[in-house]
């Protein structure tokens, strides 16, 4: 998958985990073109206002750490539950 990941303002251990694994991360904005975005959950229309370029996956971030995130991003699935 492509290394353009837009993500939420405040998942800022999200952006930093998937920034030390070489994506780029870009802030979820109108407007914004990424192969990927991550979002937090809290606004459930929180695309709803926006315009945004993606051919990959929308991945809600809400209960997941970082790597989880990271994991579906790299189609890899969530480990499974203890």
């Amino acid at each position: 998958m492509g290394r353009r990941v837009a993500v939420e303002e405040q998942l800022t251990p999200v952006k930093e985990y998937l920034q030390a694994r070489g994506y780029q991360v870009v802030e979820l904005r109108p407007h914004v073109e990424a192969d990927a975005v991550v979002v937090s959950g809290q606004n459930e229309n929180m695309l709803g206002g926006h315009t945004i370029a993606t051919t990959g996956p929308v991945i809600n971030a809400e209960g997941m750490t970082p790597e989880e995130v990271y994991r579906q991003l790299e189609g890899r699935p969530r480990a499974p539950a203890e």
